[in-house]
């Protein structure tokens, strides 16, 4: 019934023309599939009476994909690559409805669902297939980076995903080192590859945003294997036509060409082939959901945490959206963030001030670094320009000093804090200069001295880890780090108690108010 209402698009001569219409006629089919399953389930006589069919199905079957959706459930029909089911995605709704509803409403237009008796109410019930607004994808985890550029892995990847050696995993690394789209990789030119005064460069075409012969330089890891990809792309040219390709031959070939009528391997291999083979190499490392496109958004992500500013990686990467560009931010501050929380230093009041006393470390496991933010937490609270590390204090009680954190050896400071002493440095430096007499000023001077050790010792602990100059551009104490501790002071939780206890006295006596 559905399948009698189908057109197929023209398309012209072209190989990519005819690929791309192959694309569609696969969506067709994937369209037509979902709903009638649908129906064979729900409607009178298996749906295979058109004059059956009411607008209430079509709305049913709308509703059961939506379902399928938010709840990660798989398709009725549609199964993946490893023949188990295809999970229903917002990609996957969106160009099902779309493509149901265009042949749903060429039979309308042609006539043939009048011929068929297929009511127009039930056409008409189905809507637009809208884009997914979560469609953002985060970078990479620190785990899932190192399982993916691991290189028992990725031989795993050319070996048992690519057979027939297309330069998946070729294609995956230039992603990975270089941040390109997809597509901006696999439709690379043969020549695509060269050094100017010394430095590999890699030539491409940004067609998403209009930039064409656009180069960037790569590292030389990524330069030389581009190059044997070369050597394998022009021997399969010999062993197909017994020559080497002319030079305006070799101009036109692709880096990647596909094996399927292509005889001068000027046409690259399809995005669909890449994402299936890449994503058969996800389900086998067990990594749940991962896209290829995410490596972008990792080495911007890096791009930024090691001190490249937005308009640098915009220009890298080819023009990113400004909202893009804010996620990547978000991303790396929070992570610097966290980072800076952990170095802590003794404080002036101290004997030893500014001597280190935790740091992260680069080889600190997640589950590690995990366990110390929450022994952190729990043994310390935060104070003006710094944490309190006095057990009591820490637990709610008031502090016994009045407050006087300069002066307790129990203060310390994180990175944290470091832009705030430096304010308060200002602070007494202006002070100082400011003194009626040289006497003065060295009294203000040695009062300070301890806290300056203190600084002095911070700034060579972030020094130390490369987190000076991010400490120094991000002000993290920020008003909601205080709110505990106004609580558990200003508030005290006995007396709180009692006050209720007294509010629910219903023989005491209200007190004068004065």
């Amino acid at each position: 019934m559905i399948s009698s209402g189908i057109t197929s698009p023209t398309g012209s001569d072209r190989p990519r023309a005819q690929r791309e219409e192959g694309a569609c006629s696969t969506r067709d089919r994937r369209a037509c599939t979902e709903l009638s399953a649908f129906l064979e389930a729900v409607a009178p006589g298996g749906g295979h009476d058109p004059t059956l069919l009411t607008e209430e199905h079509m709305r049913r079957y709308v509703a059961d994909h939506n379902k399928r959706v938010r709840e990660g459930l798989p398709s009725l029909a549609i199964r993946a690559v490893n023949g188990k089911p295809s999970v229903v995605t917002g990609n996957t709704r969106r160009f099902t409805f779309n493509h149901a509803r265009v042949i749903l409403r060429n039979a309308l237009d042609s006539g043939e669902a009048e011929r068929i008796g297929l009511p127009r109410t039930f056409i008409t019930a189905l809507p637009y297939g809208k884009k997914p607004v979560d469609g953002r994808r985060n970078p990479f985890s620190d785990e899932v980076a190192q399982v993916l550029s691991d290189e028992g892995n990725l031989q795993q990847l050319a070996d048992r995903h690519d057979p027939s050696d297309c330069g998946v995993r070729d294609a995956w690394e230039a992603l990975v080192f270089t941040g390109r789209r997809c597509t901006e990789v696999l439709n690379l030119r043969l020549e695509c590859v060269s050094r100017h005064g010394g430095l590999p460069l890699l030539w491409h075409d940004q067609t998403k945003v209009g930039n064409y012969g656009e180069a960037i330089r790569i590292p030389e890891r990524l330069y030389l294997r581009i190059k044997e990809r070369q050597l394998t792309t022009l021997a399969r040219f010999e062993d197909r036509h017994g020559r080497p390709p002319t030079p305006a031959e070799t101009k036109q070939m692709a880096l990647f060409p596909t094996r399927d009528r292509n005889p001068h391997g000027q046409d690259s291999i399809s995005y669909t082939l890449f994402r299936d083979r890449f994503q058969q190499w996800i389900n086998e490392l067990d990594l749940g959901r991962c896209v290829a496109h995410q490596a972008r958004h990792t080495l911007a992500t890096n791009l930024l945490r090691h001190g490249a500013g937005l308009h640098h990686i915009k220009q890298y990467l080819g023009q990113v959206s400004g909202r893009m560009a804010e996620h990547y931010a978000r991303v790396a501050s929070a992570e610097i963030e966290d980072v800076l929380h952990h170095v802590w230093v003794a404080g002036p009041g101290s004997a030893h001030p500014g001597k280190l006393l935790t740091s992260p470390t680069q080889s600190m496991s997640r589950e590690a670094a995990r366990a110390m933010a929450v022994d952190l937490s729990r043994s310390s609270s935060p104070a003006e320009g710094g944490l309190c590390t006095f057990q009591p204090v820490v637990r709610g009680d008031a502090c016994p000093w009045q407050l006087n954190c300069e002066g307790c050896d129990k203060f310390v400071m994180s990175g944290a804090d470091l832009l705030y002493w430096h304010r308060k440095r200002e602070q007494w430096r202006s002070l100082a200069e400011r003194a009626p007499d040289d006497a003065t000023a060295d009294y203000l001077h040695q009062v300070f001295e301890p806290t300056s050790q203190a600084v002095d010792g911070l700034e060579k602990a972030l020094a130390a880890l490369g987190l000076l100059d991010q400490a120094l551009a991000m002000d993290l104490r920020r008003p909601q780090d205080y709110f505990q501790r106004l609580w558990s002071i200003a508030f005290r939780a006995s007396g709180l108690a009692a006050a209720g206890e007294q509010n629910d006295d219903p023989d005491r006596q209200p007190e004068d108010s004065r």
